[in-house]
């Protein structure tokens, strides 16, 4: 039995690492200025901060789900089975879209993976997945380790500015005049569905104690016996600040020895595009 592995754009991982890996990425549809893009086919990172930063109108969209359909009727020519890991349901209707699609039209041939990921977290999810698939476990047995360790994973982010908050609705104007005046930078956090304030500090160097301390507190308690077998790995996430990030992952290295760190990725532009360039993150997740 043949396992396809299907994800989208928000995991980080590019075409051509698709390739590399023998996966399949959907690209994500970004709109600016009501013209639409593909991220990665279309449209770089470098491209898209360019029109972030000039103030156009820039927003993502879900794939078109006949064009993911077409998709799977042609994998499932050389494959008996799919495991599509779209991002979070909570984050964006895709995941509920390509449910129907996968129940009503593929039925027990595509499982679509709602195991509450984005970003550096869902690309484990995808890593999980090629392993299984590399022990010989079938879709089904993919899929229920997937769901079935949804909710061990966490992300908190320091944002560099508040602009792009408060141009999404996030923010009032007011509160982001004060915020901007006085040199805010909240650290927000996903733990599954929702993209959450954490706390609120001023400095780059309190914003990363802050998520060293969250994620210590995560793998000291929630993780702890995952922790102790071995079984949670770390990540380091940035929105056009590599040097920064490289910076972060080494501190995180330091802090944390026992445990491997897998990536320096950028974040998707899902959460960029509402977050703005500058930001910083830090991950854990379960591994199989």
């Amino acid at each position: 039995m043949k396992t396809a592995i299907v994800t989208d754009s928000n995991s980080g991982i590019t075409q051509s690492q698709a390739k590399e890996l023998g996966i399949y990425v959907v690209p994500m549809p970004v709109l600016i200025d009501g013209e639409q893009y593909f991220e990665d086919i279309s449209l770089t990172q470098e491209q898209f901060y360019e029109k972030l930063k000039s103030d156009a109108q820039v927003s993502t969209s879900q794939p078109s789900a006949y064009d993911v359909g077409e998709l799977w009727t042609k994998l499932l020519k050389d494959y008996d089975k799919i495991i599509h890991i779209p991002m979070s349901s909570g984050l964006s209707e895709t995941c509920h879209t390509l449910s129907h699609l996968a129940e009503t039209q593929f039925e027990g041939k595509v499982y679509v993976i709602d195991n509450q990921r984005i970003s550096i977290t869902m690309r484990h999810s995808v890593d999980d997945a090629l392993n299984m698939i590399r022990d010989g476990k079938t879709a089904e047995e993919i899929r229920d380790f997937l769901m079935q360790t949804k909710m061990q994973s966490s992300i908190y982010i320091m944002v560099d500015t508040l602009k792009y908050l408060k141009k999404g609705g996030r923010l009032t104007p007011a509160v982001a005049a004060i915020g901007t005046l006085l040199k805010i930078k909240p650290v927000l956090q996903i733990q599954g569905e929702k993209l959450d304030q954490f706390k609120k500090v001023r400095k780059l160097a309190d914003a990363k104690a802050v998520m060293i301390d969250a994620i210590r507190s995560d793998l000291d308690t929630r993780f702890k016996d995952l922790r102790a077998a071995g079984k949670m790995v770390l990540a380091v996430a940035h929105t056009q600040n590599f040097e920064e990030a490289r910076i972060f992952a080494d501190e995180i290295k330091s802090a944390f020895p026992d445990i491997e760190l897998n990536y320096i990725d950028p974040l998707s532009l899902s959460v960029s595009c509402h977050i703005g360039p500058g930001a910083l993150a830090v991950a854990t997740s379960v591994k199989y």
